[in-house]
């Protein structure tokens, strides 16, 4: 479940008293920043524009338009859950890095291990005329069923166990009343709470009878997030991993969201580091111990977005498709384990 780069920078600078989190309202608190377009830039821009056009052409599907939010779902009262459950509040971003011992990569593995088990089965229920609804209220029940707490639900009022994020919708989609229709594409974003630990993953899956360009976006979405992870080891710099997505997203003209981010998960759902998927210059090396997100969002236009009303959903701003992978990793001596796969 990616965080706002945007809000986290605004905070971090002190220009306002915006608290860290994805969705608190920033429209009081507006950076502007002018930044000189290279010829690669604009070249990419025109290539995402053509793309974009040629969706447009085909595209029979209406615009996402937000449907009925059914009542949030009980937990059982044994179920150990999330010290931020029971506030509407956005908890900020923990600035500790989360670093395990052998007790807690076992416990990590456990949570992510369900995590990934969760998003297995969510995936098989995608097909057209499922409402979004109906596979929170599955997701939900499997959680509970094995003994963990759905991470989402009650986080900073988020009414939902799961996002599912259709089409143009970047991330963050509350679950509702609306039927999955022949040549959607919906990520599935699952994160469960397990004796004391997150663990979080996502993946975009196919409704239906795709179109080719669009099947080509998850495609390299998921590429991405594996080159993303390629570079992963003990001593490495967080930078390389923007650079690798980005690198690849460009060889297809496909745009690279900076808004969201990843970050540390472990015994807190938000902290440092914040892992940007975009070429950048932050500073920071890996840990060896260290646990983390990596969960790029890429469009087939541009990378600006909207969020509705509800503080949570955000869409594409030109309506065009997006698509997003995550895992939770584990840095090593040598490398990264992927956590979140069974």
């Amino acid at each position: 479940m990616a965080i706002s780069a945007s809000l986290v920078r605004v905070s971090s600078l002190k220009l306002s008293s915006v608290s860290h989190g994805k969705q608190k309202q920033f429209h009081d608190n507006l950076v502007v920043v002018s930044k000189r377009t290279s010829g690669l830039e604009e070249a990419l821009r025109n290539l995402r524009e053509q793309k974009l056009e040629t969706v447009r052409k085909v595209r029979k599907i209406p615009p996402l338009r937000r449907g009925k939010v059914s009542p949030r779902l009980p937990v059982p009262e044994h179920i150990q859950k999330p010290p931020y459950v029971g506030s509407s509040i956005l908890p900020e971003i923990s600035s500790e890095y989360q670093m395990h011992d052998s007790e807690g990569i076992a416990q990590m593995r456990a949570a992510c291990q369900l995590a990934a088990r969760v998003l297995d089965y969510a995936g098989t229920l995608v097909r057209p005329s499922v409402t979004t609804n109906e596979i929170d209220k599955a997701v939900h029940q499997m959680i509970i069923d094995a003994g963990a707490y759905p991470s989402p639900l009650g986080y900073g009022g988020f009414p939902k166990s799961v996002c599912t994020s259709v089409n143009e919708c970047m991330c963050h989609g509350i679950p509702d009343s609306r039927q999955l229709q022949n040549g959607d594409i919906i990520n599935i974003d699952v994160t469960v709470y397990l004796n004391g630990y997150h663990g979080d993953t996502s993946k975009t899956y196919f409704c239906g009878d795709v179109s080719d360009g669009m099947r080509r976006l998850v495609k390299v979405t998921e590429e991405c997030l594996e080159r993303g992870i390629a570079v992963c080891k003990d001593g490495a710099s967080f930078k390389k991993i923007g650079k690798r997505i980005s690198e690849h997203a460009e060889k297809y003209g496909f745009g690279v969201v900076e808004r969201f981010v990843g970050h540390g998960v472990g015994s807190v759902f938000h902290s440092e580091p914040l892992i940007y998927h975009h070429r950048n210059e932050e500073p920071g090396h890996m840990v060896e111990g260290q646990t983390f997100t990596i969960e790029p969002i890429l469009t087939m236009g541009g990378i600006d977005c909207i969020t509705w009303p509800d503080n949570w959903t955000t869409l594409t701003a030109d309506g065009s498709p997006a698509a997003q992978f995550e895992h939770t990793i584990l840095i090593t001596r040598r490398g990264a384990e992927i956590l979140t796969i069974h």
